[in-house]
């Protein structure tokens, strides 16, 4: 689904005003609904941007029940918000990135001017590879239970096939986002986890949270010295029958980042795309059409920290973080859901000069 992607009326102009993560953690001694989590997220938007929760008019929140392990589980999620005053509020049971999407839906229409997204997933709580299963078919594939790295494992698999990539081309792009001296050949000389995959192929197992502040027009730059303004905003989807599709391209993508940027990256600065695993950023980056002037993933992507339901709203928070800070003027974010990058979001934000 997508509106307007492209946005030029500055009534309903948008921009990222403030960013906010939990530290990437293995495991978190705490409740899975993000509480502990969120509201050190929150505090810090609040000092940041000098506002109080009653500047807030809209609230959205991605997570997941299963992960959870409780049904309506981001409802107690509302504790780190707070009772008082009454809040208008909302909620996606997927990545908070197509949470930030309906919020930026709603300022859109004029309903609201300020808004904040959350995401939140506690991965240690539960096995991981077994629970994203019920992402499938739940006639023909859950049944049989294929979990997370085996179905991208089949993925990279199918493009090693295809001679779209090696696996030193894989490598090498988890070399580029590790800390150290590892060489390529040292990650190759690994063991297999799902064969092709190796530890280095996989995102760690993350517990996590982030929030995102978006505000509208001039309250955005009363905010912020330098908002990161959204440009582009699309989402697509590919077909859920993983026999239905070709792994290795990714249709969505390609179809979602040509709504928002005409088919033109040449003046991207930075791109966060989320590819928990390593092959995945091989057919992002070229779904999008990338050339090699634009740093990918400098803040190390999902194969660093992948909090589930907060790391597609990190890769949007990071590539604005880039911008308000002065070090990029035009940026992509993409987050994706489901197996084998079935559902793509794509982003671009630009600097007040770069529009």
């Amino acid at each position: 689904m997508t509106i307007t992607e492209r946005s030029t009326d500055n009534a309903t102009d948008i921009a990222v005003v403030g960013f906010a993560h939990a530290p990437h953690v293995r495991e978190t001694f705490g409740t899975t609904n993000g509480v502990e989590m969120l509201q050190p997220c929150f505090q810090q938007l609040y000092d940041q941007l000098g506002i109080t929760k009653s500047d807030i008019d809209f609230w959205c929140s991605g997570s997941s029940d299963y992960l959870a392990g409780r049904a309506f589980s981001f409802i107690s999620a509302v504790d780190t918000i707070g009772a008082v005053p009454p809040i208008n509020e909302s909620h996606v049971e997927m990545d908070a990135a197509w949470a930030m999407y309906e919020a930026w839906v709603k300022l859109r229409s004029g309903q609201a001017r300020t808004a904040l997204v959350y995401g939140f997933g506690k991965s240690s709580a539960g096995t991981l590879r077994q629970i994203l299963s019920m992402q499938l078919d739940p006639y023909l594939v859950t049944p049989l239970w294929p979990d997370s790295l085996s179905i991208a494992g089949l993925q990279a698999r199918a493009g090693l096939d295809a001679g779209r990539w090696s696996e030193r081309d894989m490598a090498a792009v988890s070399r580029a986002h590790r800390t150290g001296g590892t060489s390529v050949d040292d990650l190759l000389a690994g063991p297999y986890v799902a064969d092709p995959l190796r530890e280095h192929d996989i995102a760690p197992i993350t517990d996590g949270a982030a929030a995102i502040v978006l505000a509208v027009g001039d309250r955005a730059r009363e905010l912020c010295e330098r908002p990161a303004w959204i440009t582009g905003m699309s989402h697509r989807i590919d077909s859920s029958a993983l026999g239905g599709r070709d792994l290795t391209v990714s249709p969505s993508t390609q179809a979602a980042a040509h709504a928002v940027t005409g088919g033109d990256t040449s003046g991207i600065d930075i791109a966060e795309l989320h590819a928990p695993f390593s092959h995945q950023e091989l057919i992002l980056a070229e779904a999008i059409g990338l050339d090699k002037r634009t740093r990918v993933n400098p803040s190390g992507g999902a194969l660093a920290g992948n909090p589930m339901f907060a790391a597609g709203l990190e890769r949007i928070g990071y590539a604005a973080k880039e911008i308000m800070a002065g070090t990029a003027e035009r940026a992509l974010a993409h987050a994706t859901s489901g197996p084998a990058l079935q559902q793509n979001l794509v982003t671009v934000l630009d600097s007040e000069a770069g529009r």
